[in-house]
């Protein structure tokens, strides 16, 4: 039986071998202000113009509060004439840097390396997750991955793209990386289902699901809950959009956070325009897509979220992350990655988006 699935984890790699592109795009933005995909999306009587977002990943059920945004007229609503969305995969630190995308849907460890390894003009206004999907996935009765030490002396799955990450998963537990055999693997969950391996490098929204809803009981260990917390499906864009388009970014997180405040509301809104409208030529299975738009709503909440707004990133967990990716080799300050002063704005402004479970 094959579970070969399009997947996020490829994003990762593509980013990490992008970043010499994203060097020859910063000499392109070093000389002077860039101009945003759109045109100059400054506030105008006609509103914000045309802009791009760039997503991380293809038309699925991911980024059901972007559909909401855009079916129910949040973008116009905020001053938008449209908000082009853009399928991945990618990262889009390439897309920003050269100014073909004005806002990317990203993640925290892809920018991150940019911003540290080529010193990428980019922060992190906002974050979709709260926590990051990833997982040591296997199955019930097979390897049974619990907690960390249960990876002692198990044969892990783990791709290329994933190395890093799990090898900083294994330092953050104390756990030798000679205590546990790494198997290079794909995206597809094969290896696992047929006893090649005992656990296997997963997202929780997508090959956990896939794996469970073919009728094998599966075991998780998230990375979030289990020394890597750190923020996903970020909301990113250069420093010169901050300074120069502060106006217009903080009228589409007005935007996102209402799309958003409806997704979770009802997961089957997104799943549903994800199947029928976004993603028409994906084949999406529909229990699949709702399963994924249910499980990735639990990733978007949080003590944080409920008591300040969805996309806020606590200093606390801006400290979790910075720590997580340093242990991936990846070493910034909290603020050469996040700038949440936009978003700490809008809700001042529309404290009335705080309370999206109300």
């Amino acid at each position: 039986m094959s579970f070969l699935l399009p997947r996020r984890a490829k994003r990762l790699a593509a980013a990490l071998a992008g970043i010499a592109v994203a060097a020859v795009a910063l000499s392109a933005c070093a000389g002077g202000t860039t101009e945003t995909a759109g045109g100059e999306a400054s506030a105008s009587a006609d509103g914000f113009g045309d802009i791009t977002l760039q997503l991380s990943w293809i038309f699925n059920e991911e980024f059901a509060g972007e559909y909401i945004a855009d079916s129910k007229g949040y973008y116009t609503d905020a001053g938008f004439s449209s908000v082009q969305l853009v399928p991945g995969p990618s990262g889009g630190v390439p897309e920003l840097l050269s100014g073909t995308a004005d806002i990317a849907l990203s993640d925290s460890v892809q920018v991150g390396a940019a911003v540290a390894n080529e010193s990428a003009p980019l922060k992190i206004i906002g974050a979709t997750f709260q926590a990051n999907p990833f997982t040591v996935l296997s199955l019930k009765d097979g390897g049974d991955i619990a907690t960390p030490e249960d990876l002692k002396g198990k044969k892990i799955g783990v791709q290329d793209s994933n190395l890093t990450l799990f090898n900083a998963l294994l330092a953050a537990n104390d756990i030798d990386a000679s205590e546990v055999t790494i198997v290079p693997v794909q995206y597809d969950p094969a290896p696992l289902i047929n006893g090649e391996v005992d656990g296997f490098v997963a997202y929780l929204t997508n090959e956990a699901i896939s794996v469970e809803m073919a009728g094998t009981a599966t075991t998780n260990l998230p990375f979030a809950d289990n020394g890597l917390p750190f923020v996903a499906e970020t909301v990113t864009v250069t420093d010169d959009t901050i300074v120069n388009n502060r106006e217009m970014l903080k009228a589409f997180l007005v935007a996102e956070i209402k799309g958003w405040t409806d997704a979770l509301a009802d997961p089957q809104a997104g799943a549903d325009l994800a199947i029928n409208t976004y993603g028409t030529d994906l084949d999406l299975d529909p229990a699949k897509t709702l399963a994924g738009s249910e499980a990735q709503n639990l990733l978007v909440v949080s003590d944080e979220t409920e008591e300040n707004g969805i996309f806020t990133i606590s200093d606390a967990l801006q400290a979790e992350t910075i720590k997580s990716l340093a242990g991936a080799g990846i070493n910034l300050e909290a603020s050469d990655l996040f700038d949440l002063s936009l978003l700490a704005e809008v809700y001042e402004e529309n404290p009335d988006l705080v309370a999206y479970a109300g």
